[in-house]
């Protein structure tokens, strides 16, 4: 079972739309998804709701039982879960990096989410998740400032992933009527990126 975790100590930086992204797309590619929202917003679990009866199946979990939620998936026949955490959360974090195959840490190419960056990058060091990899996303379509920000995660010791999420009116438009960019704009440049995020993860 392929565990894949979003982690981030900073609020608003995508980590849900990533999350409903993978698990969907992993749902297409034929693969038994199962989503845990570990976040007391609940975000995951509202595009759910709006989504209906098609996968990916999405649960609503207390961290302190993400143990039995990840025995519980691996006794059904889940063959990934991707696991959408609380920002400011270190020990929830911390523990859906340690049993997690892949950790993702979504960062804005902003100042104060780099700023946030390292105190991520120190709960991924906690937990021994060598696979954990930065995904710069709700990028600018055309700025300086990604490469700037690459830099500055490199600095702080982060791996850059090699793809960049940039922002796109899609990721709004498909969230709020309960699909992803590949299902409300097929072929489309946000489509295009979580295809590559989901090759990144193992998924194709």
């Amino acid at each position: 079972m392929l565990t894949i975790a979003l982690v981030s100590q900073k609020g608003g930086v995508g980590k849900s739309t990533l999350a409903v992204h993978i698990a969907a797309e992993a749902a297409r590619f034929g693969r038994r998804t199962l989503l845990v929202d570990l976040d007391p917003q609940a975000s995951s679990s509202m595009w759910a709701e709006r989504r209906g009866d098609l996968p990916p199946d999405v649960v609503s979990e207390h961290p302190v039982r993400l143990a039995a939620a990840l025995k519980n998936a691996r006794d059904h026949g889940y063959e990934v879960v991707v696991l959408d955490t609380a920002p400011h959360a270190d020990q929830a974090a911390l523990q859906a990096a340690r049993v997690a195959d892949l950790v993702l840490v979504p960062c804005r190419p902003a100042l104060f989410d780099l700023m946030a960056i390292r105190s991520t990058l120190d709960v991924c060091d906690l937990a021994k998740a060598p696979a954990a990899q930065v995904v710069l996303n709700a990028a600018p379509i055309r700025s300086r400032v990604v490469d700037e920000a690459q830099r500055e995660i490199v600095a702080h010791g982060g791996k850059v992933a090699p793809l960049i999420v940039r922002q796109r009116v899609a990721f709004q438009h498909c969230l709020l009527s309960g699909q992803v960019a590949s299902e409300f704009e097929p072929g489309g440049p946000a489509a295009a990126e979580i295809a590559d995020l989901c090759k990144l993860v193992g998924l194709t």
